[in-house]
């Protein structure tokens, strides 16, 4: 088994220190971590973060698909051998038709290469030669067999470019970039959305660990009550019914120890699940604790999230992304156009018969005495009457923008609710936090106070369980209140993107956590 330390490091002017070390044996195998680290470990190694980097490589390699369509590209196709013999037949005017067997072997290769245009047309080059062997078998010769060996050779040059309409690889560019950034800022929210349910995890696995303590102290002042209510009892100074109260008092706090660790252990393993580590590693946990308080400028908090959450970069990119959508739209019923040509020069070998080299070399010689292939096709596409499809589809990509629009509106003035949430919890926290840290001060000073006047008889027992009981609700309640104080601050960085306590931008140490991976 490994032992996992995690240790946060913050401010050395605090008020409040704790340290909690979880009773369990040291092997000499041994893990030790920091707080950093475990956060390090979850932007790593949890399954939130691998997803999310899967999503995102999709993401980027549509866009470099994309970006690749403007690259040329050099295709080439071998086909050796192609063979293939059928029956077919053969329609006579004054008769059944005949069925004659035709047989091929054909070997052929063809290459092409194509330039593309950053106006989205393209130029290309393809060059086709293959060799065939024909024969065929007659029918109405008693099946007479004719053969003949065939050369081809051809080149070509190709042009087109699509006219009086938008260039559709530029936009198609464009939206896969939009989608990539988008997804990028989803990634970015999603690293801080895992910092933060660590930082939750870990005060969680924390609070199970004081948890475990306070019921051990409690347990431990349970067993000195027993054993003093046994004294007193043997020399006559309290009934025996008190000794009962103190006996069931302790075995009360026997099972709350046995249910503190075992909370505990589901805890850890929950912490252990969230931050990717191995179930079958043990924990064990020494924390330094301390809290500070610092001042929150409400509009200085506005500004930086207005600024810099990422929500209104994706809600933007939303309103370009259905930009495109309304141009997509409008294409419907616009004019269209293209022009395209084609140059080509083909050589078929001339001669009945012979090697590959001589019947290509005539298929060669044939370029010169056979006219080129060539052509150029202007075209232009309009609908006259679409009974108001083209309109229909623009009037729905026109409702999307404005929603989109709305969005991105109403995204702000949510931002804006959230950080004056997080900043009036903040001070509730920071204002609650003080009072049951005194709320505690005062418990433990009331309990030895107590502690002492039951050892003089000045009180029973129940009297000491009461107050027994006090001061673990008021540990607890400050346990609580210093969880939701660091918690409200962790909230704080992440809604308005910005350290109040180191004053700096949060998005560094995002950028930071990304160079240590």
């Amino acid at each position: 088994m490994k032992h996992i330390f995690l240790k946060r490091n913050l401010k050395p002017h605090a008020k409040l220190t704790i340290i909690c070390l979880l009773v369990m044996p040291i092997l000499v195998f041994s893990r030790v971590l920091t707080y950093s680290d475990a956060i390090n470990i979850a932007l790593n190694q949890s399954y939130t973060i691998k997803s999310f980097e899967q999503n995102k490589l999709a993401m980027e390699s549509a866009y470099q698909y994309r970006k690749a369509e403007f690259k040329p590209r050099l295709d080439a196709g071998i086909y050796t051998p192609a063979w293939n013999e059928i029956v077919t037949p053969i329609q006579q005017v004054d008769g059944l038709p005949v069925y004659n067997s035709i047989g091929s072997i054909k070997y052929s290769g063809d290459m092409a290469f194509t330039y593309m245009l950053p106006t989205g047309g393209n130029f290309a080059l393809s060059a086709e030669l293959y060799r065939d062997n024909l024969s065929t078998t007659l029918a109405t010769q008693n099946y007479r067999t004719l053969a003949t060996n065939k050369a081809y050779t051809r080149l070509a040059f190709s042009f087109n470019q699509p006219v009086f309409t938008a260039n559709e690889k530029k936009e198609n560019l464009d939206e896969a970039k939009y989608y990539f950034d988008r997804f990028s800022n989803q990634f970015k929210r999603g690293q801080m959305d895992i910092i933060y349910e660590v930082t939750q995890g870990f005060y969680q696995l924390y609070r199970a660990t004081r948890e475990v303590e306070i019921a051990e102290e409690k347990l431990k002042n349970a067993e000195e009550a027993a054993r003093i209510a046994r004294i007193k009892a043997e020399n006559g100074r309290i009934p025996e019914v008190d000794v009962l109260i103190t006996q069931v008092d302790l075995a009360r706090s026997q099972a709350i120890v046995s249910e503190s660790r075992n909370a505990f252990e589901r805890e850890k393993d929950s912490f252990k699940h969230l931050v990717g580590l191995s179930l079958d590693e043990d924990i064990q946990i020494v924390t330094d604790l301390k809290y500070d308080t610092f001042v929150v400028n409400l509009d200085r908090a506005i500004e930086s999230a207005l600024a810099h959450r990422l929500e209104l970069d994706e809600a933007e990119l939303n309103i370009e992304l259905q930009k495109i959508e309304v141009k997509r739209a409008k294409r419907f019923s616009e004019l269209k156009g293209n022009i395209s040509a084609y140059y080509d020069v083909t050589g078929v070998s001339t001669i009945p018969s012979g090697d590959s080299r001589e019947l290509f070399q005539s298929s060669f010689d044939n370029f010169v005495d056979r006219r080129p292939n060539r052509g150029v096709t202007f075209s232009i596409s309009y609908p006259i009457f679409d009974w108001g499809r083209g309109a229909a589809l623009e009037q729905r990509a026109q409702a999307y923008m404005r929603d989109y629009e709305l969005e991105l509106e109403d995204t702000k003035k949510l931002i804006i609710r959230q950080v004056r949430d997080v900043v009036r919890s903040l001070e509730e926290a920071k204002k609650r936090l003080k009072i049951h840290e005194q709320n505690q001060q005062v418990a433990q000073m009331t309990y030895e106070i107590s502690r002492k006047r039951f050892e003089n008889g000045d009180i029973n027992s129940q009297q000491l369980a009461l107050e027994q009981e006090r001061l673990a609700d008021s540990q607890l309640s400050y346990l609580d209140a210093f969880i939701t104080y660091q918690l409200q601050v962790a909230d704080l960085k992440r809604k308005t993107l910005w350290d109040f306590e180191g004053k700096r931008s949060y998005l560094q140490e995002i950028a930071g956590a990304d160079q240590t991976q």
